[in-house]
């Protein structure tokens, strides 16, 4: 069953004619809305702090006292103060058509004037309503953790550490031109390590040691159908090193999510043949 949107129906600044508001509540109340009416007179505060309290997904800001430019980019403002800033705000009144890409460029998504219709106003919110769970519902699927990645100078000097006192099972040794490295494989409980050599200096491993040294480079999670993970990370406007995946080593399509959207750790996903 799908949830009930719930909208708050909010009057910032001092205009006392809510008349307006009032045919909108009771219109999207008609459209299978549960809308909550806060009342005359609210500051931008009030309006936040009702919406986070009442969990709403939209705020309708009604507004005819001309102070349109000041109060809705606040309330704006307050909602991304507070992390709030996913629920959809719309605004409606008096408002010269002038003034509707300001507010647009502070978030307002919609601008309703006299003459909109009920039916736009609900299927507007309805729309963007549904647009914004799909994304959030589209979440990526990881399967297990593949491997982890760590750069190192030179393969002949940090194999033997593998190999021979850690132990590990060495699977084989190949070269990703693409990526410009020499990678060797272990296995350690099922997880396998990664080495990364670099070839060049234009190879990233390259840059990344002579800019950290050696260490952890990467972590890489196995998923199915990359291109479709990289189509959600993208609706979900997550970062990432490059816009389609690629060849990696043993032939699986990898990708990389960059380190600002993933919490400073280098994240890449890879699917196998």
């Amino acid at each position: 069953m799908n949830k009930t949107i719930r909208v708050l129906i909010a009057k910032p600044g001092l205009d006392g004619h809510d008349r307006g508001a009032l045919v909108i509540a009771q219109g999207l109340r008609d459209e299978g809305m549960e809308v909550i009416y806060s009342g005359l007179r609210q500051t931008p505060e009030q309006i936040v702090a009702t919406a986070i309290q009442e969990d709403v997904d939209c705020i309708g800001l009604s507004i005819l006292s001309g102070a349109h430019n000041e109060l809705l980019p606040e309330v704006m403002r307050l909602l991304k103060e507070n992390q709030a800033e996913e629920i959809l705000v719309i605004g409606g009144g008096v408002i010269p058509d002038d003034d509707i890409p300001f507010l647009k460029e502070h978030g307002i998504a919609e601008i309703f004037t006299p003459g909109a219709s009920m039916k736009e106003i609900a299927d507007f919110i309805r729309d963007n309503i549904e647009k914004k769970n799909s994304k959030q519902t589209r979440s990526t699927s990881v399967k297990k953790i593949d491997h982890i990645g760590i750069a190192v100078k030179s393969l002949d000097e940090a194999v033997p550490f593998y190999k021979e006192i850690l132990g590990l099972t060495f699977l084989g040794m190949e070269e990703v031109l693409d990526e410009g490295v020499k990678v060797a494989f272990f296995e350690a409980g099922g997880v396998r390590i990664e080495l990364l050599e670099p070839l060049h200096q234009e190879s990233p491993i390259y840059k990344h040691i002579e800019k950290r040294g050696e260490g952890i480079h990467h972590l890489a999670f196995e998923v199915e159908d990359i291109v479709d993970q990289f189509s959600k990370l993208q609706e979900r406007q997550i970062s990432l090193l490059q816009n389609q995946p690629r060849r990696g080593a043993h032939d699986t399509k990898v990708g990389f999510i960059h380190p600002k959207s993933s919490h400073k750790v280098l994240i890449e996903l890879c699917e196998k043949n």
